[in-house]
């Protein structure tokens, strides 16, 4: 495979632009050296060989000669302090350097396939320029969240390639210097221009360049829907049982704030107009003559005046060089607008977290890399944790098995087996376990509530898979309940929000039955439920009234779309009559199941923790489920009312 990628490398224009190029540079050796030896030669062969004694130096003072070196260096010493403030502060990398090949590029997909495509036209961007006509892409961004394979992929891109990475990051331009800054992106692209010069072609990689090309001032913000696409629903959720206060819910992904208004940096004493104007001008650069053929075109041209118009001599013919700037971010809405028109960036590709085929490709890509026991070559169990990890990026996913051979050397085995990677994963995705000296009432109280949870999760919501159930203290909460679809999912239905609803109410519920009074754990379960109530009352048109209240999402002094639910009476109206209904029939699903509830409360007791088909396993010895009509686990209807993957119900929940 690598020798093929050698031949088409050395086979496409880049490839044989590089021969030319170092032909050339023999020749020019050749004419510099070849009258020296020559003469040399001559010299040998007359019997009069060069001797270092007849370079006779002439004689110095001591006195002239320190004062010369002083003043010598001092000049030096001023030079250089202008010289280093304007110097290009990226770092060259040999094709041969870069460890990541296209081959090692996983779970990206339809990204991978365009970014070949580019690959192939700077490769042949001399044909596709002189004979076919068209404009060779000259600049690639890769917008994404952290870890999704952004500078990744622009390493496998060089290596492909063949051809030097000048690697630089964004904030590296930044200066204290006046004008420093400008000198240092004039720098790099012209480090990026004589590398292509030199080895038939170049890719430059500008890491968060965020940092030197936000948005002008009094120019317009991006468009709001060149913002990457948001991810699929969160497949995963943790109801908790904690103390006084619960923690807040994470912001969903279609709540996240775009910027609003210009963005000021004090990056520079330039400020950022004259940095991004720098930059814009130097995305132009690449068809600038050298400095050689500068100084030939002026010569032709103080001998054209000299002629006549039939006599004229033709300018040198400049030729662009063959270079590909890639430039990284994840904040691409404060990017300034003329950097993402074409000619400039030509191509915006944005890198999300992988599908659930995406991240098979992944784990099986990292798990031949990586010690692991023979149960996880089982392809079930690769599916299963493809599946667990919805949302995650590749860098995600290697630090989890990373983790998960942190707990195998833990534990004085060599490879990881499937209970590190489920502990890996609670680790990484709830946090440490810490120790809690409870009560025996506090004890039996976590457990019910937690047992609650999972006995209605396990009868609403067969769909769902049980991953934790723990009375252990983590991320500050008392217990938790870890649940997730059996699939990747994009959309949420009704009935499935309906669930979602009475799971959360489920720990209540069942502290009010075996106590006959509540305790202040259930408040985050609280909180969570009714986030997802008002995005079925005043968001998805799941109540009787129609009226959308996300509609006035980003007006000026509006609140979020909770506040505007809960400050309108008929709304809020609505909310309370669905969260106590599904109350209610909690009440009754969990009444009429008293025994499994028993049963996981007394197994958390005794063993603290369940992880995965052991928390089911405690359900079925304890027998079989009680039925209530209206609450128990249904079909979907057919005409199920979709909500988009944009609410509350979509974010994972965490709880005090």
């Amino acid at each position: 495979m690598e020798s093929q990628q050698g031949a088409r490398r050395d086979s496409a224009d880049v490839g044989r632009n590089r021969e030319r190029r170092r032909q050339r540079r023999l020749l020019r050796i050749a004419v510099v050296l070849g009258p020296v030896a020559g003469y040399l030669w001559y010299r040998i062969l007359a019997g009069d060989p060069v001797s270092l004694a007849d370079l006779a130096l002439p004689a110095v003072d001591p006195i002239y000669l320190i004062t010369g070196v002083f003043f010598a260096l001092l000049i030096l010493l001023l030079l250089a302090q202008v010289v280093v403030s304007g110097r290009s502060p990226h770092l060259v990398y040999r094709p041969e350097q870069i460890d990541v090949s296209m081959d090692d590029v996983k779970g990206l997909g339809p990204v991978k396939e365009e970014v070949q495509r580019s690959l192939d036209l700077f490769l042949a961007g001399r044909t596709f320029r002189r004979e076919m006509g068209g404009t060779p892409r000259r600049g690639l961004l890769f917008e994404g969240p952290p870890g999704t394979g952004k500078t990744h992929m622009a390493k496998a891109m060089a290596r492909e390639a063949g051809v030097p990475f000048l690697y630089v990051s964004g904030t590296s331009f930044q200066s204290m210097y006046y004008g420093a800054t400008a000198r240092k992106i004039r720098a790099y692209f012209r480090a990026l221009r004589k590398a292509a010069r030199a080895e038939g072609g170049a890719i430059g990689f500008i890491e968060e360049i965020d940092a030197i090309a936000t948005v002008r001032h009094g120019m317009p913000m991006a468009p709001a829907g060149s913002v990457a696409p948001s991810a699929p629903v969160a497949s995963s959720a943790v109801t908790c049982c904690g103390g006084l206060e619960g923690l807040p819910l994470q912001s969903s992904r279609a709540s996240v704030a775009r910027a609003g208004g210009t963005t000021v940096s004090a990056m520079t004493s330039e400020g950022v107009g004259g940095v991004v104007n720098e930059l814009l001008v130097q995305m132009q650069s690449f068809d600038e003559p050298t400095g050689a053929q500068q100084l030939l075109g002026r010569l032709v041209d103080a001998v054209n005046l000299l002629l006549p118009a039939h006599r004229q001599l033709p300018r040198p013919k400049v030729e662009p060089v063959d270079v590909l700037l890639i430039a990284a971010t994840n904040r691409a809405d404060s990017l300034d607008p003329a950097l993402l028109r074409p000619g400039r960036f030509d191509r915006r590709l944005t890198f999300d977290a992988p599908d659930q085929r995406g991240r098979r490709e992944v784990l099986d890509h990292f798990l031949s890399r990586k010690a692991h026991e023979a149960e996880l070559d089982d392809d079930e169990r690769r599916d299963a944790l493809a599946g667990i990890t919805a949302g995650s990026t590749p860098v995600m996913i290697e630090n989890l098995l990373d983790e998960a051979l942190v707990n195998a050397v833990r534990r004085g085995a060599g490879a990881m087996s499937w209970k590190d990677v489920e502990h890996a994963r609670l680790v990484t995705s709830v946090g440490l376990g810490s120790p809690v000296g409870y009560t025996a009432r506090e004890a039996r109280l976590i457990a019910t509530h937690e047992a609650g949870h999972a006995v209605v999760a396990h009868l609403v919501a067969p769909q769902r898979r049980l991953e934790v159930l723990t009375i252990i203290k983590r991320a500050g909460a008392l217990g938790l309940l870890a649940h997730g679809d059996a699939e990747e999912v994009w959309t949420r239905s009704r009935s499935e929000l309906v669930s979602l609803v009475q799971i959360a109410f489920g720990g209540q519920v069942a502290e009010e039955l075996a106590f006959g009074d509540v305790s202040t754990g259930p408040s985050s379960d609280l909180a969570y439920a009714t986030r997802i109530g008002a995005q079925m009352v005043g968001a998805a048109g799941m109540a009787s009234s129609l009226v959308s209240f996300a509609a006035a999402e980003g007006s000026p002094g509006g609140e979020g779309l909770v506040g505007r639910v809960l400050g309108d009476a008929h709304a809020r109206a609505q909310l309370e009559e669905l969260l106590g209904a599904q109350r209610d029939a909690v009440r009754a699903l969990l009444g009429a199941n008293t025994h499994l509830v028993a049963a996981l409360r007394d197994a958390l007791l005794e063993r603290h923790e369940l992880i995965g088909h052991e928390i089911t396993d405690v359900l079925a010895a304890a027998g079989p489920p009680v039925e209530v009509p209206g609450v128990s686990a249904a079909p979907l209807p057919p005409a199920a009312v979709v909500l988009p993957a944009t609410g509350p119900a979509a974010a994972p929940t965490v709880g005090a």
